[in-house]
């Protein structure tokens, strides 16, 4: 037995005068899993829970069709079509880019001749393959990341991170879909798997984001920019709970926004404050930013604005005194002359004073 392809000009109201019955399904909603196909027929001879030899199952777009005899796949139609059960026939459709599906068929279907034979349950489902997006989560509680960046010595510090989106399934293998999770029922919906889903993956994203950070995505700033490995990475580690038992795989995986903690934010950012400000111009520049603060300060401020200038001319002086000291250092060391803490003569050259000890030189 088997399905045969026929004729791709043929429409469902020729169907029903040339087979004797013949199964459709009329639509596959995002929320609709697996659903029993509709039998339709002339009404004179009608079999019950038989699947009559001849008969025709019409397979859309973004379906694949099973038969099941007692509760075991029998027949398979992975690509849209026109097909006739045939008793006589033995080839099954595999085709559609359906993973692991002939393997699958192989090892769990048992072959026989049962035409006319009445005291079966046979149906044909009908399973969804199409990209099924919308599937929500959010971490409950954060998930850690390593972060690295050697512009601020910062070097794989694990921050805690926080992160939402959605992410799009697809079943992959309609075999295994309907042995361990739909089974033998009307109409299996999404809803029934949401919860689960979610649960899994939030425990698969902490060691799907490790693999990203040994990828070589340092910063967490960075993982939007890689949402395509990550969402290699998840199925790798899901794989057996879900390709190798559901026959369901993620095909894509999106981040609405992703944030470390407070604690680990404010840690970055003093790091990154300190890097900036070992730059001489960078310190120069903060202290010029510092300076226009106090006057912008003091002018909104009429009460204060003495303190506010005093608090100014404080800076001022002593990044001067602080310059004046610089280049004293500079001179006793270059030509000779006095030793800036000791006030002593210093000779020409001398990286120290050799009456205080005290470094005079770089």
């Amino acid at each position: 037995m088997g399905l045969i392809k026929a004729a791709l000009s043929t429409v469902s109201s020729v169907l029903s005068d040339t087979w004797k019955d013949y199964f459709i399904c009329e639509s596959l909603p995002n929320n609709v899993l697996m659903v029993k196909g509709t039998k339709k027929g002339s009404g004179l001879f009608d079999k019950g829970d038989v699947i009559t030899n001849g008969s025709g199952i019409v397979v859309n777009e973004g379906q694949c069709a099973i038969i099941v005899d007692d509760g075991t796949v029998i027949e398979v139609a992975a690509e849209p079509g026109n097909y006739t059960f045939d008793t006589e026939k033995s080839p099954s459709i595999f085709d559609g880019g359906l993973k692991g599906l002939k393997d699958t068929f192989s090892q769990m279907v048992e072959r026989f001749q049962y035409g006319g034979v009445t005291n079966r349950a046979q149906y044909v489902y009908y399973v969804n393959t199409k990209e099924i997006p919308g599937n929500m989560y959010g971490t409950a509680t954060p998930v850690p990341f390593k972060v690295s960046d050697p512009s601020i010595g910062l070097s794989n510090m694990q921050v805690q991170l926080k992160c939402n989106g959605e992410y799009s399934i697809r079943i992959c293998n309609p075999i295994l879909f309907y042995k361990n999770v739909a089974g033998n029922t009307d109409t299996y919906y999404k809803e029934n798997l949401d919860s689960q889903m979610r649960s899994e993956l939030l425990t698969a994203l902490a060691p799907a984001l490790a693999k990203l950070s040994e990828q070589g995505v340092q910063m967490y700033s960075d993982i939007p920019l890689h949402t395509f490995e990550l969402a290699e990475n998840l199925n790798e580690v899901m794989s057996n709970k879900w390709s190798n038992g559901r026959g369901i795989e993620i095909v894509n995986f999106g981040i609405n926004g992703i944030i470390p903690r407070d604690e680990d934010m404010a840690k970055i950012q003093n790091l990154q404050e300190g890097a900036m400000l070992r730059s001489p111009e960078a310190a120069a520049g903060h202290l010029a930013a510092a300076q226009a603060q106090s006057m912008r300060d003091a002018a909104n401020n009429p009460n204060g604005a003495a303190g506010a200038f005093m608090g100014m001319n404080m800076a001022q002086n002593s990044a001067n005194v602080t310059g004046l000291f610089q280049q004293a250092q500079q001179n006793a060391q270059s030509a000779g002359g006095f030793c800036p803490y000791c006030g002593k003569p210093v000779p020409a050259g001398a990286m120290f004073c050799p009456s205080c000890g005290k470094q005079i030189g770089q």
